[in-house]
């Protein structure tokens, strides 16, 4: 099987937080990875109450340097500096990215016993054995990122196939490299014991206005988290402050072929009509919910 990912809302709301929802903030747990999708004010503490230890965080992606996304950012360094965090940290963000961190580590000096990594990204920028990295541009009247994070797919031996057939040993691992081996005499075929097992797409798409390159980038993931700033009521609203209305969020999901939609980045507006602002969206893909600070998905 392959391995678990973990996504904990951190933050929900929008350009201002209301006393149930905090600025934006996600954490996607994978293995001995721990990345932070950009870092609003008060993220250090939204730690603290789900019990979640920020030293363990490894990567840091920042979608644009709007404030209400990245406010948190020197807090949660200063705090990993005071816990004597002891890795190497890596922030990737849209062009620019370098210059701002460079420049508020000026200004706000603070004792940094760790090394910072700063990279401006597009594309496939970070990639392991098991998954990969990628950014994309969007439209937000600022450099701005969507990213995706994407398991790849692993070979996987048919235990029940090499079981029937007595096939064990160090030989196995043959197969799961999709070698043909010799055992007992005997050739068997890689492809006759194997089969792939598909990774997961997870696709982050925050602050943005609709634009030709989402459908594309998101394309087939099983789980969209998307901003949805306004209800299609407040079309034209989105539309000036460069933002999505639930209704185009869940047209991207359909459009992309996407699982599931989660909508985030919520405006205190909607908070006490929830229902009717998630079936906006709903009325085009019926895989939608509307995130809550604290919601967990695991995939």
């Amino acid at each position: 099987m392959t391995s678990k990912i973990n996504i904990t809302f951190l933050g929900t709301s929008a350009q201002i937080p209301t006393a149930k929802r905090n600025h934006s903030s996600i954490l996607l747990n994978y293995n001995d990875e721990n990345i932070l999708v950009d870092c609003g004010e008060g993220t250090q503490r939204q730690f603290r109450k789900v019990k979640l230890n920020p030293c363990k965080i490894t990567r840091i992606l920042i979608t644009h340097w709007h404030g209400d996304h990245v406010f948190g950012l020197l807090g949660i360094l200063s705090t990993l500096s005071l816990s004597e965090y002891d890795k190497k940290i890596f922030i990737y963000g849209p062009r620019g990215t370098k210059k701002f961190v460079r420049d508020i580590l000026k200004i706000f000096n603070f004792q940094k016993n760790f090394e910072i990594v700063v990279e401006d990204v597009s594309g496939k920028f970070f990639e392991t054995k098991e998954f990969y990295l990628e950014a994309k541009s969007m439209k937000h009247g600022i450099p701005t990122n969507a990213y995706c994070f994407v398991e790849k797919s692993q070979l996987r031996v048919d235990k029940n196939k090499i079981k029937k057939f007595g096939i064990d040993g160090p030989i196995v691992a043959e197969l799961k490299n999709g070698k043909d081996i010799l055992f007992n005499g005997k050739k068997f075929k890689a492809k006759d014991f194997t089969y792939n097992e598909f990774g997961k797409k997870i696709s982050f798409v925050l602050d943005t206005l609709d634009n030709e390159n989402i459908v594309s980038f998101v394309k087939n993931s099983d789980l969209l988290i998307c901003e949805a700033s306004f209800s299609s009521e407040d079309k034209d609203k989105a539309r000036e402050h460069f933002h999505l209305t639930a209704e185009q969020a869940g047209k991207i999901a359909k459009e992309s072929g996407s699982k599931k939609l989660i909508l985030t980045h919520i405006s205190q507006r909607y908070e006490k009509q929830l229902k009717k602002f998630e079936q906006d969206a709903k009325k085009i893909f019926k895989e939608t919910k509307v995130a809550e600070d604290f919601d967990k998905a695991v995939l």
